[in-house]
């Protein structure tokens, strides 16, 4: 299973008036199965665990300071490889050089290199701290806006009637 997403996203620093737009990677539905099953049973195996793995560039720009970065989510090889692989590298206005590098898991722990030799941790996802969204109450939300236009689907997903989640769709 494979999914684009051709949007752009915003992340606006307020306290220093600068906007950032970012795209992002695409999406894939994995599943792990043994060469056995593919060539001999020519069948998927239901034994094993699928996943979604994240895969391609993305890059970050804000127009304001002229910094931007190009991320690459790496998937997994078939064989041999690890999961979860990123690779970053971020540019000050106007260079051609990066003057940070970037390497890791994108949901464990990132590593910068500096042009300046320095090598340091860049963020450890495991040790980040759950934020609570700050969500408006429903009453409060115009009609298209996502959480009340999907009350009614979310509703009947958390008691779990999928046909009525599935007619709520439409």
């Amino acid at each position: 299973i494979y999914f684009h997403f051709s949007l752009t996203g915003c992340v606006t620093c307020l306290d220093h008036d600068e906007h950032y737009i970012l795209t992002f990677p695409n999406g894939y539905g994995r599943q792990v199965n043994s060469l056995i099953d593919i060539f001999i049973f020519n069948a998927l195996s239901i034994l094993t665990v699928p996943w979604i793995e994240l895969g391609g560039e993305c890059s970050i720009s804000c127009s304001k300071t002229g910094y931007n970065a190009s991320i690459v989510f790496h998937t997994k090889p078939f064989y041999g490889g690890k999961k979860h692989r990123i690779t970053a590298e971020i540019f000050s206005p106007n260079d051609k050089k990066p003057f940070c590098s970037i390497e890791g898991e994108w949901n464990g722990v990132m590593y910068a290199k500096y042009s300046t030799g320095e090598n340091a941790v860049f963020i450890d996802t495991k040790k980040m701290p759950t934020i609570k969204k700050k969500v408006r109450k429903l009453e409060d939300q115009d009609d298209f806006e996502s959480r009340c236009l999907w009350k009614d689907v979310t509703y009947n997903l958390k008691i779990r009637d999928i046909d009525a989640a599935t007619a709520a769709k439409h």
